[in-house]
């Protein structure tokens, strides 16, 4: 079982058959990252005309069973997921119309302060709003996974700590591993998963440690050190991969519609681009580089397997459901 818990690909039916080629039997794909609730539904309706074009290769997920039907039907469930809180505009009520429509992660932040909580890129962090702590708990309500992947530190704790249910970092490193303002204090990971969250592993090159020349050796030890520090159960991919895209895609993750100005964060005004990927890690195809790398490094066939996508599985049927 393959879960990649976090991809911004500029979606293709190339792309839809590199997951088959690479046995990826499900993926929490990004369907906003700046756009209100209209804007998000149209991306909806575009998912809808994929999964029935390719209804071989993807289909729309919606619980844990689903990866099950992915794994026995040779196809990737599809799951999706708000890298900002943008499609609830001002208005709680829409978080369970998202989680009906079929959302089940959304950061509560991108890098800014958002009306929840406050993001990495801010000089203060101030933590969960009050509006945030309520919508956390709607969240908590319907199934909706808290994701924090681009907070700051202050108000990832306070979701940890403030959430009912288990919170995620769906795509990160540790900052001890590489210093990018994205990755995350030991402080912060330690909220997170002592409450039970998960913590996905990113390859975007940014977050590595080398950038595009990070050696396989070198994430996979980083991994397996995690393992050791915070138990194998927490720990899974996602990968951020974001194939295909044009440059340009990198300005709308940056700045959306809240600037005038270019803010490429953790890329520079010299190379606002996509840096290349890692050559071991090109896209869906190569999660198998991944796990001969876990193994080379000291893990066994069942961490392994629990990182490549057990614990997701585990995480999904926990968290996807209503509360009771």
């Amino acid at each position: 079982m393959r879960i990649d818990n976090l991809q911004y690909a500029n979606w293709s039916e190339k792309i839809f058959r590199q997951m088959n080629e690479g046995g990826v039997h499900a993926v929490h794909v990004t369907i906003a990252y700046h756009e209100n609730f209209r804007e998000t539904v149209l991306n909806f309706e575009q998912w809808n005309r994929w999964f029935e074009q390719y209804p071989e290769l993807i289909f729309a997920g919606k619980e844990a069973t689903d990866v099950d039907i992915a794994v026995a039907t040779n196809r990737t469930a599809i799951f999706f997921g708000f890298q900002n809180p943008s499609p609830i505009e001002d208005d709680i009520g829409l978080v369970e119309i998202v989680h009906t429509l079929g959302a089940r992660f959304m950061q509560l932040t991108y890098n800014n302060q958002s009306l929840l909580a406050t993001g990495c890129y801010e000089s203060y962090d101030s933590g969960l709003t009050r509006m945030g702590k309520q919508v956390v708990r709607e969240m908590n309500r319907v199934g909706l996974v808290v994701d924090m992947s681009h907070s700051g530190d202050k108000s990832t704790i306070d979701a940890a700590e403030w959430s009912t249910r288990p919170i995620a970092i769906t795509h990160a490193n540790p900052h001890e591993w590489e210093p990018a303002l994205r990755n995350k204090r030991d402080s912060v990971i330690e909220a997170v998963i002592s409450h039970g969250g998960m913590f996905g592993f990113s390859l975007y090159p940014h977050h590595l440690k080398g950038k595009t020349d990070c050696t396989l050796e070198s994430f996979c030890t980083m991994i397996a050190r995690m393992a050791d520090k915070y138990g194998v159960e927490h720990l899974g991919m996602g990968t951020d991969l974001c194939q295909d895209q044009p440059d340009s895609i990198v300005e709308w993750m940056r700045v959306g519609r809240w600037s005038k100005e270019i803010d490429y964060g953790e890329g520079s005004a010299a190379s606002p681009g996509f840096p290349p990927m890692p050559e071991w890690f090109q896209d869906n195809r190569d999660f198998g580089n991944i796990e001969q790398g876990l193994s080379a490094v000291g893990m066994n066939s069942d961490e392994v397997a629990a990182v490549m996508g057990r614990n997701w599985y585990r995480f999904y049927s926990e968290n996807f459901s209503p509360s009771t």
